[in-house]
């Protein structure tokens, strides 16, 4: 039964139509990255301004870990982690899914980065991240999942999958968004990126 709720789900994904997004209003390469402290999938504070001491900042969105293709990006950056830690960065994951969801998706997949609650979207919004899903897509959305139970609010907001890297001065230096959320960030593209600025 669970293995049909799973496929079932992934064909509502695929189906789910991508309104309502507009990348342009993200930040991008060069703007100055907002600051935030935000708490890990334990319940810990983690600050922004703290990570930029230690280095750059490799910052990515995901809209949870109900979606099959954020998993497998989280996996692919689990995988890709050494050669991040190689350059002298941190990698942080932001979801606004609850600590407890958070937390299982951590475990379940093995992930040793933070993975950060961004409660309500606030900080995605503040990146220029954020969407409202279409009437449709938040029913099927609802009935398929429970995303109100996920997020813990019933906006029916989520942000559209973004990787940025952020230097020591704050500043952005690397930007993906992409309103399609089949699409995700490259990581050799990123690994070359703190290679350069490094």
């Amino acid at each position: 039964m669970k293995t049909f709720k799973t496929l079932l789900f992934a064909v509502l994904l695929a189906v789910a139509p991508i309104y309502g997004q507009d990348a342009s209003k993200a930040l991008k390469v060069g703007d100055k990255a907002p600051q935030f402290t935000l708490k890990n999938a334990l319940g810990k504070k983690v600050k922004l301004s703290t990570l930029l001491k230690n280095g750059n900042v490799v910052l990515t969105w995901y809209r949870g870990g109900w979606c099959p293709y954020c998993n497998r990006a989280l996996q692919g950056w689990q995988e890709v982690l050494p050669e991040i830690k190689a350059q002298g960065a941190t990698f942080v994951a932001l979801t606004p899914e609850l600590p407890d969801y958070s937390l299982s998706t951590k475990e379940k997949h093995q992930l040793t980065f933070e993975i950060l609650t961004d409660l309500n979207n606030e900080v995605a919004s503040r990146y220029g991240l954020v969407f409202t899903l279409d009437e449709n897509t938040a029913v099927r959305y609802e009935k398929g999942f429970g995303l109100s139970a996920y997020n813990g609010n019933h906006l029916n907001q989520l942000p559209m999958p973004a990787t940025y890297i952020i230097n020591q001065k704050g500043v952005i230096v690397y930007a993906f968004v992409n309103a399609d959320y089949t699409q995700r960030a490259n990581t050799e593209e990123v690994i070359k990126k703190l290679k350069e600025i490094k």
